[in-house]
């Protein structure tokens, strides 16, 4: 799945495809600006992503009405609490190789 994804963080992205408004957006939510030129936001941009990543059954589930709302909700709940989640969620490895 290397090379699947172009990732840029969106103070770094050209314009186009940036403008203005998408770069106010980015700052609140990730966005993919897919293949055929839809750009995807928030739950949906990460159901999109993972789909494209070998959860295709469960992304396309959880796209479904009422389910998308549960995902667009848990998604602005971890969004709008980062700092909180990051300390449990994306920690750092120990290195416990020391040598005696």
């Amino acid at each position: 799945m290397e090379g699947l994804f172009g990732d840029v963080s969106y103070q770094d992205c050209p314009s186009p495809p940036m403008t203005p408004q998408l770069r106010e957006a980015c700052v609140r939510a990730v966005h993919v600006i897919a293949g055929d030129g839809r750009v995807l936001r928030a739950g949906r941009a990460a159901l999109f992503i993972l789909e494209r990543t070998g959860w295709k059954i469960s992304a396309r589930v959880l796209g479904w009405i009422p389910f998308v709302w549960g995902v667009e909700g848990a998604y602005r709940c971890v969004a709008d609490h980062r700092r909180f989640f990051a300390r449990f969620l994306f920690r750092k490895r120990r290195d416990n190789s020391r040598e005696p």
